[in-house]
């Protein structure tokens, strides 16, 4: 490894350990706080929605790229002429 990559690396564990001291601190700052069941059933649904849209999304994404969806216009034309066949005429000036 790099002085580059070794740099990298513990600027972000140091990110990732300020990010878990300060969760850690809120949740224990409003410990005596109660929460009712309906609170732990919402919060839950709440993480368990915002994972199946964020995998959901990112699955979409890999889908796309994967079939192409993503090229550009210009990649399909010079594939098509490469291959000898003539490319759509375009109405664009």
């Amino acid at each position: 490894m790099s002085r580059g990559d070794i740099t990298i690396t513990a600027v972000l564990l140091a990110i990732l350990a300020a990010t878990i001291w300060w969760a850690w601190q809120g949740w224990t700052a409003h410990s005596d706080v109660q929460m009712s069941v309906h609170g732990f059933i919402a919060m839950g649904l709440g993480i368990f929605f915002s994972l199946f849209f964020g995998f959901g999304l990112m699955a979409l994404t890999f889908y796309s790229s994967r079939q192409g969806y993503d090229d550009l216009p210009q990649a399909k034309e010079k594939a098509a002429e490469s291959a000898g066949n003539k490319p759509p005429a375009h109405n664009i000036p």
